[in-house]
C-alpha cells in the first residue's frame, strides 16, 4: 500500500520553509489534555528536534497520570505551573505549533500570549471548523486522531525513516486513545498501514495499552462502579443514558485528573444506545461543569454539543463546557435528551 499524500504541492514547501527558518519552537495543545494531544505534540516535538531545532513542548494544565510514562514528558512544561517562564518561551519563539487545537483559543490561559507572540502560527489538527487566519493551517477532520495526521505529514517530509521510539510511542499512543483502542473511527486501511510502519521502531503495543488502561487506582474502579450503580440514567425509549458527578463525589473517590477517562463510553455496551453523556463538576473552578459526549454509528453528539453545551467535536465524540450548577446542567441534558429527535 502507498499512502496518498495529504499536504498539496504549497504545504510541504511552506512547512518545510518555516522550519527551516526557525531555531526556537515551540509546541502547545488544547486544555485539558488526553492521549491524542500529548501524544502528537510530543511525536511533533521529536521529530522537530531531529532538524536540529530547539523545541519546548507547553501545555495548558495538567495531562493524565495514565500518559506521565510516555517518553520525553519530563521536558514538558505546564503553562498553569511555570507561567513566567513559559510567556518567555512564547514571547522568544521563532515558530508556534497547535496540535490537536482547531484554534490557539482552545489554549484558554495561554491564548493571550499566544495571540501576542511574533512568531509564526501554524495548526496540525483534525477538528473541524479550523482558524483559516493563520501562517499554514493542516486540517483532516475525517482522519482518526491528530497524531495519524502528525506520522502522514513526518512521512511526506521524508523523516519518518529517522525516526524511533520517541517518535512512535506517543504517536501510537494518541492513535489508540482516540479511537478507543481502534473501537471506532478506525476502519481505514491506511491507518492500520500506519500501526504496521510504528511497530517497524520495535514498540510494544500490548504494554503501550497496558500502561494507559490498566494503569488507575482502586479508587477510581470504585468510582466507576459507583456511577454505573448509582449514578447513571438510561432513556430506553430515546436510547440515551447520562450521568452526572459532583465535587463531593469525586472528593469521595480520591479523584485524580483523568480518573473520568473512557467512563462516558462504558454505557454504550447498553444494546441498542445510540448516545451517552456524562456531567463532571470541575473541582477548581465555581460553576463549571464539563461534558463529554459519546455516539455510534451516524448519530451526531457534535451538533448537540454545539447546541446545548456551548461545545462541539466529532461526530462520534465531543465535548462541552455549562458555566452553571450541576443541578442546572442536568435539567439541560434531560432537555436535550427530549429534544433528540432533531439530531436524527
Amino acid at each position: 500500500m502507498k499512502l496518498k499524500n495529504l499536504l498539496s504541492t504549497e504545504e510541504n514547501a511552506k512547512m518545510r520553509a518555516l522550519i527551516a527558518q526557525a531555531d526556537q519552537i515551540v509546541v502547545v495543545c488544547h486544555v485539558h489534555p488526553d492521549g491524542d494531544a500529548i501524544g502528537s505534540s510530543l511525536g511533533w516535538a521529536e521529530y522537530l528536534r531531529q532538524q536540529g531545532k530547539q523545541v519546548t513542548v507547553i501545555i495548558p494544565d495538567m495531562m493524565p497520570d495514565f500518559l506521565q510514562w510516555l517518553p520525553n514528558t519530563e521536558k514538558i512544561v505546564r503553562y498553569d505551573r511555570r507561567k513566567d517562564e513559559a510567556d518567555a518561551l512564547i514571547a522568544d519563539a521563532d515558530l508556534i505549533f497547535g496540535l490537536d487545537l482547531n484554534a490557539f483559543n482552545r489554549t484558554e490561559l495561554m491564548a493571550e500570549a499566544i495571540g501576542a507572540a511574533r512568531a509564526s502560527k501554524v495548526i496540525i489538527d483534525h477538528h473541524p471548523n479550523p482558524d483559516l487566519s493563520l501562517d499554514l493551517v493542516i486540517s483532516h477532520p475525517l482522519l482518526s486522531s491528530t497524531c495519524e495526521l502528525v506520522f502522514r505529514v513526518v512521512w511526506e517530509l521524508g523523516g519518518f525513516e529517522r525516526m524511533g521510539k520517541h517518535f512512535a510511542v506517543p504517536v501510537y499512543c494518541g492513535i489508540m486513545t482516540d479511537t478507543g483502542a481502534f473501537a471506532f473511527n478506525s476502519s481505514r486501511a491506511e491507518l492500520f498501514y500506519i500501526v504496521a510502519e510504528l511497530l517497524t521502531k520495535e514498540i510494544d503495543k500490548d504494554k503501550i495499552y497496558r500502561n494507559v488502561y490498566h494503569n488507575y487506582s482502586e479508587s477510581r474502579l470504585r468510582m466507576m462502579g459507583y456511577i454505573l450503580n448509582e449514578k447513571l440514567e438510561v432513556d430506553e425509549l430515546k436510547h440515551v443514558a447520562f450521568f452526572a458527578l459532583s465535587k463531593e463525589e469525586q472528593k469521595r473517590f480520591n479523584f485524580k485528573k483523568g480518573d473520568a477517562e473512557g467512563i462516558v463510553n462504558m454505557p454504550l455496551q447498553i444494546k441498542n444506545l445510540r448516545l451517552s453523556i456524562s456531567l463532571r463538576e470541575d473541582t477548581e473552578r465555581e460553576n463549571c461543569i464539563r461534558v463529554s459526549l459519546r455516539s455510534v454509528d451516524d448519530f451526531p453528539c457534535n451538533k448537540m454539543s454545539e447546541r446545548y453545551f456551548n461545545g462541539g467535536g466529532h461526530l462520534n465524540a465531543s465535548g462541552g463546557k455549562l458555566e452553571c450548577s450541576l443541578e442546572e446542567a442536568i435539567r439541560i441534558v434531560r432537555r436535550a435528551i427530549q429534544e433528540i429527535d432533531q439530531f436524527l
